[in-house]
């Protein structure tokens, strides 16, 4: 009996492991990719043409046999392009790069053969001073660029394979999980890149370099650059730019940190880490996003008699980027809203920090705006940082048409002014025949 409860127990926790390995198999995505390469036979000192061919990517943590079904390959694909990726880190198992299946949106995904080499830049040669046996390069070299969907994360790989042959394996992967990125003016910015080096690869034992290069509108700069082999940071360094260099070492951690945000941190940085020979990168976007702050002249308004036009100013000040709409929205006293146009719009001014200022000037004219007896005038700033509104009240005196209310106090008013006149008309008489009373009592 306790012979058949043993089994049992082994049984099950076989069952279990063969279950686990199964799920975490089929965790991992078949990914279609361009393969792109250039065309032979062409020079002339000519941009080389490139041909792209449909490509098959098995993905899995462990180097396992192939089965019938994987060998197969789509009719649109050759089977000369079935590739089967290991990855021990199992970065490209992540879900953004596994759709459900059937699924129209599929992760972006492009490889290209790669041949190693060594940098000349000076924070990254000194991975190739020590002399090592150059047979482990000779083999079958691809990158691959991979982006998941909705952005939550851009994969640049480097996978080997021995001359020949089908099976590769992932020796260099960097990634990013902000691969667009929006912050305030002032606030501390995280971009972030991780990499993995294969601990079984000799290239990984000899160390590595960081680099971080910012791009705008054909603008670039070196930003960060360390070479991990030495433990030393180049020369060239963005002010208030740093790494977690703990866990740069510890844990492959290469994020870039800018303290506090300015406008001219706006647009494309580049993580690029160096292995000996090997080189792999992603780019992420990062956008400075202020609203503007915004402030109404003159306030608070004067009062406005009818047939009187008043200008009004509304300036915003301090937004990034530039992208701003601005408009005008008048409530009156029955609570209805309606817009009053954009009024004249200023072109845009740059200050010192890199933000941005407008203004608009709106002419109320109580002859030709239907404004009643006042309200509440809107400034609207429309802005990707948010809408921003300001408010103030104004009141139209000597109001022409007077409400029904009114008419009634007016009548009122009347009534007793009447009342009024005829009590002092009446007293004015009474007082008067009086006095005629006594003058004839006086002449008797």
């Amino acid at each position: 009996m306790s012979n058949f409860s043993t089994i049992y127990k082994l049984s099950l926790v076989a069952v279990i492991c063969f279950i686990h390995a199964c799920s975490s198999s089929s965790s991992c995505p078949v990914l279609e990719c361009w393969f792109v390469q250039e065309k032979t036979g062409r020079g002339g000192g000519l941009t080389a043409a490139t041909s792209q061919e449909k490509s098959l990517l098995h993905i899995r943590t462990e180097a396992l046999g192939h089965s019938a079904e994987s060998q197969k390959a789509p009719s649109d694909i050759s089977p000369d392009r079935v590739y089967f990726i290991t990855d021990p880190a199992g970065t490209l198992c992540h879900p953004s790069l596994n759709p459900p299946k059937g699924s129209v949106t599929k992760p972006q995904c492009e490889i290209n053969p790669f041949l190693p080499h060594h940098s000349t830049l000076k924070w990254v040669a000194p991975l190739t001073d020590s002399a090592f046996s150059p047979i482990y390069l000779q083999a079958d070299w691809f990158s691959a660029a991979h982006q998941g969907l909705d952005k939550q994360l851009t994969v640049s790989s480097i996978t080997r394979a021995p001359t020949a042959s089908k099976e590769h394996h992932v020796i260099l992967s960097v990634t990013s999980k902000t691969v667009s990125v929006h912050a305030r003016l002032g606030e501390p910015v995280l971009l972030d890149c991780g990499f993995w080096a294969d601990p079984s690869s000799p290239l990984s034992g000899l160390g590595f370099a960081v680099e971080w290069r910012y791009q705008f509108r054909g603008d670039g700069r070196l930003v960060l650059a360390y070479d991990g082999k030495s433990d030393r940071l180049a020369d060239m360094l963005e002010e208030g730019a740093t790494l977690d260099f703990e866990g740069l070492h510890e844990k492959g951690n290469a994020s870039l940190i800018l303290q506090e945000a300015k406008v001219r941190h706006s647009g494309m940085y580049i993580c690029t880490v160096y292995l000996p020979y090997l080189v792999a990168q992603v780019t992420m976007e990062l956008e400075i996003v202020e609203p503007p702050s915004l402030s109404l002249h003159p306030s608070p308004l004067p009062l406005v008699v009818p047939g009187q036009a008043l200008t009004v100013q509304c300036e915003a000040s301090g937004f990034a980027p530039l992208s701003l709409e601005l408009s005008w929205e008048f409530k009156g006293a029955d609570g209805k809203s309606r817009p009053l146009g954009s009024g004249s719009v200023s072109g845009h001014r740059q200050a010192w920090d890199g933000t941005y200022s407008q203004s608009t000037r709106l002419e109320l004219d109580t002859t030709t705006l239907d404004l009643g007896k006042g309200g509440e005038l809107t400034c609207v700033a429309v802005h990707p940082g948010g809408t921003r509104r300001a408010s103030t009240t104004f009141s139209v005196i000597g109001f022409s048409a007077p409400s029904i209310e009114d008419s009634m106090a007016m009548v009122g008013v009347a009534l007793v002014l009447y009342g009024l006149i005829k009590f002092v008309s009446w007293t004015f008489t009474s007082s008067g025949s009086g006095a005629a009373d006594k003058q004839d009592k006086k002449d008797k």
